[in-house]
Protein backbone atom coordinates (compact mmCIF):
# COMPACT_ATOMS: atom_id res chain seq x y z
CA UNK A 1 0.00 0.00 0.00
CA UNK A 2 1.48 3.84 -0.65
CA UNK A 3 3.32 5.38 2.64
CA UNK A 4 7.29 5.20 4.18
CA UNK A 5 8.73 1.94 3.54
CA UNK A 6 12.11 2.31 6.19
CA UNK A 7 14.51 0.05 4.60
CA UNK A 8 17.61 -1.40 6.04
CA UNK A 9 20.30 -2.14 3.12
CA UNK A 10 23.50 -4.21 3.58
CA UNK A 11 26.83 -2.41 5.49
CA UNK A 12 29.55 -4.36 3.39
CA UNK A 13 28.20 -7.91 2.12
CA UNK A 14 25.38 -7.34 -1.10
CA UNK A 15 24.21 -10.52 0.29
CA UNK A 16 23.13 -9.67 3.34
CA UNK A 17 20.07 -7.75 1.60
CA UNK A 18 16.62 -9.14 2.68
CA UNK A 19 14.31 -10.81 -0.13
CA UNK A 20 11.26 -8.21 1.64
CA UNK A 21 13.61 -5.23 0.94
CA UNK A 22 14.65 -6.01 -2.54
CA UNK A 23 10.83 -7.21 -3.25
CA UNK A 24 10.02 -3.40 -1.78
CA UNK A 25 12.73 -1.82 -3.61
CA UNK A 26 11.52 -3.22 -6.98
CA UNK A 27 8.23 -2.00 -5.99
CA UNK A 28 8.65 1.66 -5.10
CA UNK A 29 7.74 4.79 -6.95
CA UNK A 30 10.68 6.75 -5.48
CA UNK A 31 14.12 6.21 -3.14
CA UNK A 32 14.69 8.45 -1.04
CA UNK A 33 18.36 7.94 -0.84
CA UNK A 34 21.24 9.64 1.42
CA UNK A 35 23.72 9.15 -1.58
CA UNK A 36 22.03 8.03 -4.69
CA UNK A 37 25.54 7.15 -6.30
CA UNK A 38 25.99 4.53 -3.59
CA UNK A 39 22.33 3.34 -3.50
CA UNK A 40 22.53 2.64 -7.11
CA UNK A 41 25.11 0.19 -7.14
CA UNK A 42 22.88 -1.64 -5.13
CA UNK A 43 20.06 -1.20 -7.04
CA UNK A 44 22.40 -2.36 -10.27
CA UNK A 45 23.32 -5.54 -8.06
CA UNK A 46 19.42 -6.26 -8.01
CA UNK A 47 19.17 -5.80 -11.36
CA UNK A 48 16.72 -2.79 -10.70
CA UNK A 49 15.98 0.33 -12.34
CA UNK A 50 14.13 2.63 -9.86
CA UNK A 51 13.46 6.44 -9.87
CA UNK A 52 15.72 8.05 -6.50
CA UNK A 53 15.52 11.53 -4.91
CA UNK A 54 18.67 12.64 -2.46
CA UNK A 55 17.08 12.72 1.13
CA UNK A 56 20.24 13.99 3.83
CA UNK A 57 21.57 16.03 6.29
CA UNK A 58 21.30 19.25 4.10
CA UNK A 59 17.65 18.41 2.56
CA UNK A 60 14.63 21.30 3.56
CA UNK A 61 11.35 21.37 4.80
CA UNK A 62 9.62 21.68 1.01
CA UNK A 63 11.63 18.58 0.05
CA UNK A 64 10.17 16.86 2.69
CA UNK A 65 7.02 17.76 1.91
CA UNK A 66 7.39 16.89 -1.29
CA UNK A 67 7.96 12.98 0.03
CA UNK A 68 5.35 13.02 2.46
CA UNK A 69 2.61 14.00 -0.41
CA UNK A 70 4.08 10.91 -3.05
CA UNK A 71 3.15 8.89 -0.08
CA UNK A 72 -0.15 9.50 -0.46
CA UNK A 73 -0.64 7.45 -3.53
CA UNK A 74 3.07 6.11 -3.92
CA UNK A 75 5.38 3.19 -2.51
CA UNK A 76 7.98 5.92 -0.68
CA UNK A 77 11.06 3.49 -0.01
CA UNK A 78 13.70 5.64 2.34
CA UNK A 79 17.40 3.89 2.83
CA UNK A 80 20.29 5.01 3.99
CA UNK A 81 23.94 4.55 2.66
CA UNK A 82 24.79 1.64 4.83
CA UNK A 83 22.28 -0.09 7.30
CA UNK A 84 19.02 0.81 9.44
CA UNK A 85 17.96 4.07 8.41
CA UNK A 86 17.82 7.27 11.19
CA UNK A 87 20.65 5.69 12.97
CA UNK A 88 22.80 7.97 13.13
CA UNK A 89 21.28 10.04 10.20
CA UNK A 90 18.33 12.36 9.64
CA UNK A 91 15.54 10.84 8.51
CA UNK A 92 13.06 10.62 11.78
CA UNK A 93 12.05 13.94 10.75
CA UNK A 94 10.68 12.75 7.44
CA UNK A 95 8.80 10.12 9.46
CA UNK A 96 7.55 12.52 11.86
CA UNK A 97 6.00 14.30 9.25
CA UNK A 98 4.73 11.52 7.34
CA UNK A 99 3.18 10.19 11.01
CA UNK A 100 1.54 13.88 11.28
CA UNK A 101 0.40 13.85 7.72
CA UNK A 102 -1.27 10.05 8.38
CA UNK A 103 0.65 8.29 6.21
CA UNK A 104 1.20 4.85 6.42
CA UNK A 105 4.91 4.10 7.81
CA UNK A 106 6.30 0.84 8.20
CA UNK A 107 10.03 -0.79 8.65
CA UNK A 108 11.89 -3.37 7.16
CA UNK A 109 14.47 -4.63 9.54
CA UNK A 110 17.78 -5.74 8.72
CA UNK A 111 21.54 -4.80 9.02
CA UNK A 112 23.05 -2.32 11.57
CA UNK A 113 26.46 -2.04 12.24
CA UNK A 114 25.96 -0.40 16.12
CA UNK A 115 23.91 -3.98 16.74
CA UNK A 116 26.27 -6.42 14.59
CA UNK A 117 29.61 -4.68 16.53
CA UNK A 118 28.29 -5.45 19.90
CA UNK A 119 27.77 -8.81 18.96
CA UNK A 120 31.42 -9.40 17.53
CA UNK A 121 32.84 -7.38 20.76
CA UNK A 122 32.20 -9.72 23.74
CA UNK A 123 31.49 -6.89 26.01
CA UNK A 124 28.39 -7.05 27.95
CA UNK A 125 24.91 -6.40 25.90
CA UNK A 126 22.16 -6.94 28.21
CA UNK A 127 22.47 -2.56 28.58
CA UNK A 128 24.01 -0.51 25.95
CA UNK A 129 23.85 3.46 24.59
CA UNK A 130 24.38 4.01 21.28
CA UNK A 131 26.07 7.68 21.42
CA UNK A 132 26.88 8.25 17.78
CA UNK A 133 30.11 10.28 16.72
CA UNK A 134 31.53 12.36 19.70
CA UNK A 135 32.21 16.33 18.77
CA UNK A 136 35.24 17.17 17.13
CA UNK A 137 36.15 19.85 19.64
CA UNK A 138 37.68 18.71 22.88
CA UNK A 139 35.84 20.54 25.07
CA UNK A 140 32.75 19.24 23.75
CA UNK A 141 33.75 16.01 23.43
CA UNK A 142 35.16 15.69 27.26
CA UNK A 143 31.51 17.52 28.21
CA UNK A 144 29.60 15.11 26.21
CA UNK A 145 31.53 11.64 27.65
CA UNK A 146 31.23 13.37 31.15
CA UNK A 147 27.56 12.68 30.68
CA UNK A 148 28.32 9.08 30.09
CA UNK A 149 30.92 8.36 32.90
CA UNK A 150 28.65 7.17 35.19
CA UNK A 151 26.23 4.96 33.30
CA UNK A 152 26.46 1.65 34.08
CA UNK A 153 26.28 0.57 30.31
CA UNK A 154 27.92 -0.02 27.32
CA UNK A 155 28.45 2.74 25.07
CA UNK A 156 28.66 2.33 21.17
CA UNK A 157 30.15 5.13 19.04
CA UNK A 158 30.78 6.18 15.37
CA UNK A 159 33.87 6.60 14.76
CA UNK A 160 36.26 7.84 11.30
CA UNK A 161 39.86 6.28 11.05
CA UNK A 162 41.87 9.58 11.45
CA UNK A 163 39.79 11.00 14.22
CA UNK A 164 40.11 7.11 16.15
CA UNK A 165 43.27 7.19 18.51
CA UNK A 166 42.60 10.62 19.50
CA UNK A 167 38.97 9.70 20.59
CA UNK A 168 40.36 6.25 21.84
CA UNK A 169 42.31 8.94 24.24
CA UNK A 170 39.72 11.06 25.00
CA UNK A 171 37.39 8.25 26.10
CA UNK A 172 40.40 6.83 28.02
CA UNK A 173 41.08 10.47 30.17
CA UNK A 174 37.00 10.50 30.33
CA UNK A 175 35.50 7.05 30.97
CA UNK A 176 38.25 5.38 32.61
CA UNK A 177 40.73 2.82 30.83
CA UNK A 178 37.51 0.50 29.93
CA UNK A 179 37.56 -2.62 28.34
CA UNK A 180 37.38 -1.79 24.68
CA UNK A 181 36.85 -3.54 21.28
CA UNK A 182 37.20 -1.46 17.86
CA UNK A 183 35.35 -2.99 15.17
CA UNK A 184 35.59 -2.49 11.42
CA UNK A 185 34.80 -3.84 7.78
CA UNK A 186 31.96 -5.72 9.38
CA UNK A 187 30.07 -7.86 6.52
CA UNK A 188 33.09 -7.32 4.26
CA UNK A 189 36.58 -9.07 3.57
CA UNK A 190 38.97 -7.77 5.94
CA UNK A 191 36.50 -7.83 8.92
CA UNK A 192 38.23 -7.41 12.04
CA UNK A 193 37.25 -6.74 16.34
CA UNK A 194 40.33 -5.74 18.39
CA UNK A 195 39.99 -5.79 21.71
CA UNK A 196 41.75 -4.01 24.91
CA UNK A 197 41.78 -1.45 26.97
CA UNK A 198 41.12 2.15 25.85
CA UNK A 199 44.65 3.10 26.17
CA UNK A 200 46.03 0.28 24.56
CA UNK A 201 43.71 0.38 21.10
CA UNK A 202 44.27 4.47 21.45
CA UNK A 203 48.38 3.08 20.68
CA UNK A 204 47.32 0.48 18.54
CA UNK A 205 46.00 2.37 15.90
CA UNK A 206 47.98 6.29 16.92
CA UNK A 207 50.52 6.12 13.86
CA UNK A 208 48.43 3.59 11.60
CA UNK A 209 44.89 5.11 11.26
CA UNK A 210 42.46 2.53 9.61
CA UNK A 211 40.33 2.54 6.35
CA UNK A 212 36.56 1.52 6.37
CA UNK A 213 33.30 2.06 8.71
CA UNK A 214 34.47 2.14 12.30
CA UNK A 215 32.61 1.49 15.59
CA UNK A 216 33.94 1.40 19.03
CA UNK A 217 32.50 -0.71 21.83
CA UNK A 218 33.35 0.75 25.28
CA UNK A 219 32.39 -1.76 28.51
CA UNK A 220 30.41 -0.65 31.44
CA UNK A 221 32.11 1.18 34.50
CA UNK A 222 33.72 -1.49 37.12
CA UNK A 223 31.86 -1.88 40.15
CA UNK A 224 34.21 0.34 42.19
CA UNK A 225 33.79 3.49 40.25
CA UNK A 226 31.93 5.08 42.73
CA UNK A 227 34.07 4.23 45.34
CA UNK A 228 37.80 5.67 45.41
CA UNK A 229 40.20 2.73 44.35
CA UNK A 230 42.65 4.16 47.07
CA UNK A 231 46.18 2.65 47.85
CA UNK A 232 44.38 -0.10 51.00
CA UNK A 233 41.65 -0.81 48.91
CA UNK A 234 43.91 -1.97 45.75
CA UNK A 235 45.73 -3.84 47.92
CA UNK A 236 43.20 -5.76 49.66
CA UNK A 237 41.17 -6.07 46.67
CA UNK A 238 44.40 -7.84 45.00
CA UNK A 239 45.08 -9.63 47.81
CA UNK A 240 41.86 -11.43 47.36
CA UNK A 241 42.14 -11.95 44.52
CA UNK A 242 45.09 -13.75 44.37
CA UNK A 243 43.98 -16.16 47.28
CA UNK A 244 42.25 -18.36 44.36
CA UNK A 245 44.67 -16.82 40.87
CA UNK A 246 47.58 -16.84 39.32
CA UNK A 247 48.72 -13.04 39.88
CA UNK A 248 48.05 -12.53 36.02
CA UNK A 249 44.51 -13.36 35.95
CA UNK A 250 44.21 -11.39 39.53
CA UNK A 251 45.68 -8.47 38.45
CA UNK A 252 43.25 -8.49 35.23
CA UNK A 253 40.42 -9.22 36.94
CA UNK A 254 40.69 -6.61 40.27
CA UNK A 255 42.17 -3.08 36.93
CA UNK A 256 38.62 -4.26 35.24
CA UNK A 257 36.69 -3.91 38.59
CA UNK A 258 38.64 -0.85 39.49
CA UNK A 259 38.86 0.46 35.84
CA UNK A 260 42.96 1.03 36.37
CA UNK A 261 45.55 0.13 33.77
CA UNK A 262 46.11 -3.87 34.36
CA UNK A 263 49.91 -3.22 34.09
CA UNK A 264 50.11 -1.02 36.58
CA UNK A 265 48.05 -3.36 38.51
CA UNK A 266 49.72 -5.97 37.42
CA UNK A 267 52.86 -4.35 38.83
CA UNK A 268 51.60 -3.44 42.21
CA UNK A 269 50.41 -7.46 42.45
CA UNK A 270 54.40 -8.56 41.93
CA UNK A 271 55.13 -5.94 44.90
CA UNK A 272 52.55 -7.65 47.12
CA UNK A 273 53.78 -10.79 46.33
CA UNK A 274 57.27 -10.48 46.88
CA UNK A 275 56.33 -9.17 50.22
CA UNK A 276 53.83 -11.98 51.04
Amino acid sequence: MPGLYIVATPIGNLGDISARAATTLASAGVIAAEDTRVTAKLLSHLGLRVPMTPYHDHSDERTRAALVARMSHEVVVLVSDAGTPLISDPGYKLVRDARAAGRHVTTLPGPCAAIAAITLSGLPSDRFLFAGFLPNKAKARADTLAEFAGLRATLVFYESGPRLSASLAAMAEGLGNREAAVAREISKMFEECVTGTLTELSARYADAPPKGEIVVIVGPPGEALAEEADDDTLDAALREAMADKPVAQAAKAVAKRFGLDRHDVYARALTLKEQA
